[in-house]
């Protein structure tokens, strides 16, 4: 397994995780994901550890807490061999205080999972959102507090807008506060989004970058084609998709190349489509999900070979889309070096 630095820190991480938001099954939502009880989860963590795969992704709405018991549960007596990734800021309660990026919510919410997990220390803590109504300021010298305490090792963000994270960063280099570190983002070659904004600003900023959904919720799993389109009780059918819906066309002309691809190299469309978001800028952790063992061992064949740079330049151009401003007219003048694409590679 390869490992990449985390970001400007000093952790180094594998470039694949496991993610655990398949664990418990706690709501019609995440039943739709997965719903992986102890005995199945411990042998999945057992192989993951075997393979190299060494970090952990949860979050603490995850089944409401549910996942992060049973990743806790399969742990047991490993800790050490492991590194977790956990979030807050999400809503874990009915109460006004229950959700957010507040003092009062984050110490409650980092207590709340340490229990959860049996651990005394989380390696990666990420707000899971931005949250509007809490000053910046209060939100960072609380999780500076949390690193200082050594209940949290490092920081990290999800689903951020540039200003966010940049907002962010200046608060924590301000006051010599802990930095986010890594921002945890939904990217494939369905969704590229993040090239426009995110990703010159982790090239910039020395932000790694932890992917989410890099399978787009299984639309690139190698399953659905023009002749095998998806049915309708489907995960995403089911609600357990995210983002907007993405034209058919668009999505069944990168699955072609993906097949192309697949067969000249004796790989699954899944384990090509994995591999392409290993070698993008910024990437220093992929985070695969899995129902059970067989689709997990599936996933671990994404890494331990790259596509070649051809290879690559037919995805990029079959996944290509204009972007929105400002970052179409920014294309326009290249030599400025603004243009999106220029930070590919």
């Amino acid at each position: 397994m390869e490992y990449r630095q985390l970001g400007n820190s000093g952790l180094q991480v594998p470039i694949l995780s496991f993610g655990t938001a398949t664990f418990g099954g706690g709501s019609d939502f995440f039943k739709a994901w997965g719903s992986t009880q102890v005995d199945e989860a411990s042998r999945m963590v057992s192989r993951c550890l075997d393979a190299g795969l060494t970090l952990f992704d949860t979050a603490n709405v995850y089944s409401r807490g549910m996942s992060e018991e049973i990743l806790g549960q399969a742990l047991a007596g490993r800790r050490d061999k492991a590194l977790i990734s956990t979030k807050a800021t999400f809503k874990m309660g009915d109460g006004p205080n229950d959700f957010g990026s507040s003092r009062w919510h984050l110490v409650k919410a980092c207590e709340d999972s340490l229990r959860r997990l049996k651990t005394d220390y989380i390696d990666i803590y990420h707000m899971h959102g931005f949250d509007a109504r809490t000053p910046v300021d209060e939100t960072l010298s609380a999780l500076d507090d949390l690193v200082k305490s050594g209940k949290v090792r490092y920081i990290g963000c999800s689903n951020f807008s540039g200003w966010h994270l940049m907002k962010s960063l200046s608060a924590s280099e301000r006051y010599g506060w802990a930095k986010y570190v890594v921002h945890q983002v939904y990217y494939s070659l369905l969704s590229r989004e993040f090239e426009w904004e995110l990703m010159p600003l982790g090239i910039d900023q020395g932000v790694g970058t932890m992917v989410w959904s890099p399978l787009s919720a299984g639309r690139l799993g190698g399953k659905y084609r023009r002749e095998n389109p998806m049915p309708s009780d489907s995960r995403i059918a089911q609600g357990g998709g995210e983002g907007p819906a993405i034209p058919e066309d668009y999505w069944y002309g990168i699955i072609d190349v993906l097949d192309e691809l697949a067969e000249e190299i004796g790989k699954t469309v899944a384990q090509v489509a994995l591999n392409w978001v290993l070698q993008r800028p910024t990437v220093c952790n992929v985070i695969i999900g899995a129902r059970n063992e067989e689709q997990m061992e599936q996933n671990l064949g994404a890494v331990g070979w790259n596509l070649s740079t051809e290879q690559i330049k037919r995805l990029d151009a079959a996944s290509d889309r204009e972007p929105v401003y400002p970052y179409w007219h920014q294309r326009k003048s290249p030599h400025l070096k603004s243009a999106p694409e220029l930070y590919k590679r």
